[in-house]
């Protein structure tokens, strides 16, 4: 993963992803081998996307976060109430 992001980069990123729809959802089974999967063909074809969180537990949606970033080589740019902002940078075939 490329270094920590800067709070330009943060901002530039975020303007991007105001107008993005969630690309996937993570439901009632929580963080799924399916989700991962979905989650790195999003990122490998747009670099930057929204991911939704379902579920009440605040805490539990940061840990899903945390864990999804990882599994996918992610950073985290925004985390506002159950959406969750994903970018990593596109690599060039």
């Amino acid at each position: 993963m490329a270094d920590k992001l800067t709070t330009r980069e943060i901002l530039e990123l975020k303007a991007r992803a105001h107008h993005l729809n969630p690309v996937v959802m993570v439901g009632q089974h929580g963080l799924t081998e399916s989700v991962i999967k979905e989650t790195d063909a999003a990122l490998t074809a747009h670099g930057l996307i929204k991911v939704r969180v379902l579920g009440d537990d605040r805490a539990e949606r940061i840990a899903i976060c945390e864990a999804l970033c990882r599994a996918v080589d992610a950073q985290l740019v925004q985390h506002i109430g159950k959406l969750l902002v994903l970018w990593r940078e596109k690599t060039e075939n």
